[in-house]
């Protein structure tokens, strides 16, 4: 089952205290206006807390809360308009028999529509005299008028000035207004408008800023604080902080850079959010938990008493997150009665995943909820192709954490599986960890303060040196002794793996035999040179990659002696063999790499490109043996003056 990734009230990360907290904060603030913003990266959650904050006021007739979300109107109105008329039309709502309400409406209105006639006409500039529209508003008025007023007959200015008081009713009015006068009548008909609703307070919140263009943004932020910051009004608008700030760059590009401890874009966001709530990350039992939640509610429908007493419990540990370590199962006996195997499959999975997805997420729910989506997909292609028993879904979710984490620790897994169906770099890995694990606890308490257990140094790039790599071999299940093609099978969105199905793994001797000896790679290459030109290949792309993906590249990787077997059988190889060498890291790579393949390459163009490669090679300071090895020569170092 996908799990739906948009704004939910049903809180599974006790986020809930957060909504509360701002509508406490909205509370005891009375009827001064307020801005108070929800922080947070992409997916941490602010959508939810907004429809949490909105279920906060839902039994309090004296607040009316509208929801804004700028994206929906992006590139299609102008964003001030818009907020303007959101609130009206959701206050009428609101207070549908109102008669007060409902003229105050019309009266505000207007303005709304003179603000847009003015927009699109190039500037609100009405003259402090007269009244009546700039001669740069009257020029573009006069185009947008031709097709409405004249059906393409020729109109003068004061056709124009006729038309914008048909359409706002502002234009003919005994005192004229000037921009500033205008923005202060606008304001003072707003708050009208609030007493008009008979309500105390008016909450608006504000979502999605963040995805919206700087220009939508910035015009958003400015029209809540030039004309709907008034008495009775709060605004909540959720947005991360840094997008805000981007914005505020783009829309002010000759801002000077900072101002005191702070930049410029910090301090104008300040000066319009009074109060910042930031949504923290989800730590490891928090992690737990909602993983937990998520899983198990596959197997509960959403409004079941079952589930509203587990996430009860949830959020119960949720409350004291140090304290605990999540969802104890006792508990979950006690108020459910017994731990159905659904539940338990749940348990087993989230304890599996929450330290390396709390860590790699870092905690944010939206990432955590993709890779469970994820994770169900490939389950359920699994079934349908009729598999499902040849996966086990927690060695699926193990492999997936490397390969969402982990990128060229998992291809180098995937390289070595995809003949054999085993991993020799996973074996090594958890042998090593096993190991250790074993020495560690075969130490008696009496003996604890003697040298610790001493592990070999692995070289920087053997995985072994990756502290996320030790903590992944450490989750359960062992991957070791595994088929691990039918995982990799279902995990094949981002290519094409198995372009030979079977017959690949036919001919994994003598892939074995290209990555080993010199004798054994020329004994194999003899039968390869029988394959069509498409199978060759297809050998090639795997000896390739475990030479990629070799750990030591000071001695020849094994592999090497293989693809020089089979550029000698087939030409077309031999670039590709080149572009690889220009691949490797230049300064981990040994004198092997610029010798022995002259006498091999008989293609022009790989001739061409090795001698260039060479010749990269032989300016490199940085790496004397290689240096050397492609006919370079050490550069003498000066001698200091005594």
């Amino acid at each position: 089952m996908i799990i739906p990734d948009n704004e939910t009230a049903t809180d599974m990360i006790y986020f809930e205290a957060i909504s509360a907290s701002v509508a406490r904060v909205i509370r005891d603030a009375g009827d001064a206006p307020l801005t108070v913003g929800v922080h947070g990266d992409w997916g941490a959650g602010k959508s939810s807390v907004l429809l949490m904050l909105e279920n906060e006021f839902a039994d309090d007739d004296r607040t009316s809360v509208v929801r804004f979300n700028g994206w929906l109107f992006q590139g299609l109105e102008d964003a001030k308009t818009v907020v303007i008329e959101t609130i009206i039309d959701q206050l009428l709502r609101d207070r549908a028999t109102s008669t007060k309400l409902k003229d105050a409406s019309l009266k505000l209105l207007k303005r709304v529509d003179l603000m847009k006639v003015a927009s699109k006409a190039g500037g609100l500039a009405l003259t402090g005299l007269t009244g009546i529209p700039s001669p740069d508003m009257v020029s573009s008025l006069m185009d947008m008028g031709k097709g409405l007023l004249a059906a393409g007959k020729d109109i003068d200015v004061s056709d124009v000035t006729g038309f914008v008081n048909s359409v706002t009713g502002c234009l003919g009015e005994a005192e004229a207004e000037t921009l500033p006068t205008h923005i202060h009548a606008f304001r003072d008909e707003f708050l009208e408008l609030l007493r008009a609703a008979d309500i105390d307070r008016l909450v608006v919140v504000v979502d999605d800023l963040d995805r919206c263009l700087p220009e939508t943004a910035i015009e958003t932020l400015e029209a809540i604080r030039l004309f709907l910051f008034v008495p009775g009004a709060a605004f909540v608008i959720a947005a991360d902080e840094g997008m805000i700030e981007y914005a505020v760059r783009s829309h002010f590009p000759d801002l000077p850079l900072s101002s005191g401890p702070s930049t410029y874009a910090r301090n104008y966001l300040e000066k319009l959010i009074q109060v910042p709530f930031r949504l923290p990350p989800l730590g490891y039992v928090e992690t737990k938990t909602y993983l937990s939640l998520l899983i198990a509610g596959r197997s509960f429908a959403a409004n079941s008493k079952e589930f509203g007493a587990l996430l009860e419990l949830g959020r119960e540990s949720l409350r004291r997150p140090w304290d605990g370590a999540g969802l104890n199962r006792s508990q979950i006996e006690e108020k459910l009665g017994s731990v159905s195997a659904e539940l338990e499959n749940a348990l087993q999975l989230a304890d599996q995943l929450a330290y390396p997805l709390a860590e790699g997420a870092q905690g944010n729910p939206r990432q955590i909820k993709r890779f469970l989506n994820t994770l169900n997909l490939r389950l359920a292609i699994a079934e349908e192709r009729k598999i499902i028993d040849d996966i086990n879904p927690a060695a699926l979710a193990k492999l997936m954490l490397a390969e969402r984490f982990q990128t060229e620790f998992f291809e180098r897994i995937e390289a070595e599986a995809a003949v054999s169906g085993s991993s020799k770099i996973v074996e090594r890995i958890e042998a090593a960890m096993k190991k250790e694990n074993d020495e560690r606890d075969s130490i008696k308490p009496k003996t604890a303060t003697k040298k610790p257990v001493s592990i070999d140094t692995p070289s920087e790039n053997d995985p072994l040196s990756s502290d996320w790599v030790r903590r992944w071999a450490a989750v359960s299940p062992a991957l070791t002794g595994q088929d691990l093609r039918p995982y990799l099978f279902v995990s094949r969105d981002r290519k094409a793996l198995f372009t030979s199905g079977s017959a690949l793994a036919l001919k994994e001797d003598w892939i074995e035999k290209l990555c080993g000896s010199t004798l054994g790679a020329r004994a194999a290459a003899v039968e390869v040179a029988k394959l069509t030109p498409g199978e060759i290949e297809q050998i090639f792309d795997v000896v390739a990659a475990r030479v990629r993906t070799a750990t030591d590249m000071k001695k020849k990787p094994a592999g090497v002696d293989g693809l020089v077997e089979l550029c000698k059988i087939s030409a077309p190889l031999q670039t590709p063999t080149v572009r690889l060498l220009a691949e490797l890291p230049t300064g981990s790579l040994g004198p092997w790499a610029a010798t022995g393949w002259e006498a091999m390459l008989t293609d022009q163009n790989a001739k061409t490109e090795f001698k260039k490669l060479k010749q990269e090679w032989a300016k490199l300071d940085s790496n004397a043996p290689l240096q050397l090895a492609a006919g370079g020569t050490r550069r003498s170092k000066s001698k200091g003056a005594g």
